[in-house]
């Protein structure tokens, strides 16, 4: 059975908050007390601090950590390595590179097999945007541009950092119109969208205030309904040993 996916709207921001609950929420989604836990830094290629930022908040009280760098490979069966991982958190950065590498070294398809196995699988910003069909990206520059071509674990499209970059919305708003992108989420830094399979569960977040929306085009016109969010509990006392 597949596994789960929970994407939220920010990535190295949401990294560096080391006690937010979501942290505790994907790690939970597995069901094991000791979950070995793999981040993917390759969005800003294989980024030093960003991988130490991931073992301050990922730690060995809590999981087993991991980090698979690309750029300077040392993992020779990449299938058994990503393979053996409960839950895959992928880095936030630049999503058409990251995605033509993981292409080039045949890591999509490894992804996929593990999801389908029952792998969580994780991230934020360029970490949620790749397991939909496509969103919105500035992989390019600015202006943001739309990135149709992500792995489609999920049918649907997204717009990241959807309450912190408002210049993102005309152009997602815009591929939606025109067809360029199918129906989908638009979700807040602080919010996360969780599917198990490709059904979606629900909406969750660290803010008070977090929003996440389900927009689409219906006789031309942009149709936004506004998801319920559940507020998780702080992670003041994080998983026991």
């Amino acid at each position: 059975m597949a596994g789960h996916i929970v994407a939220t709207g920010a990535g190295r921001a949401l990294m560096e908050r080391r006690t937010d609950p979501h942290h505790e929420f994907v790690l939970r989604l597995t069901g094991k007390e000791r979950p070995r836990v793999l981040f993917l830094p390759t969005a800003t290629g294989d980024d030093p601090t960003y991988i130490v930022s991931f073992y301050e908040t990922y730690t060995a009280d809590r999981c087993e950590p991991f980090h698979l760098r690309l750029f300077n490979r040392t993992i020779s069966d990449l299938r058994a390595f990503v393979r053996s991982m409960d839950v895959i958190t992928v880095g936030g950065g630049n999503t058409a590179n990251m995605l033509d590498v993981w292409r080039r070294q045949g890591l999509d398809a490894i992804l996929r097999e593990a999801w389908e196995d029952g792998a969580v699988l994780t991230g934020g910003s360029a970490g949620a945007l790749c397991w939909f069909r496509g969103g919105t990206t500035d992989s390019f520059g600015l202006p943001y541009q739309v990135l149709a071509d992500g792995l489609g674990l999920l049918e649907g499209s997204l717009c990241p950092h959807y309450d912190g970059q408002d210049s993102r919305r005309p152009v997602y708003r815009d591929a939606l119109l025109s067809g360029a992108l199918p129906a989908g989420y638009g979700v807040d830094d602080l919010v996360g969208l969780h599917f198990h399979g490709t059904d979606f569960v629900e909406a969750v977040s660290s803010s008070a205030t977090g929003g996440a929306l389900r927009i689409e085009a219906v006789g031309g016109v942009i149709a936004e309904t506004r998801i319920p969010v559940r507020l998780l509990p702080p992670d003041a006392n994080p998983r026991p040993a």
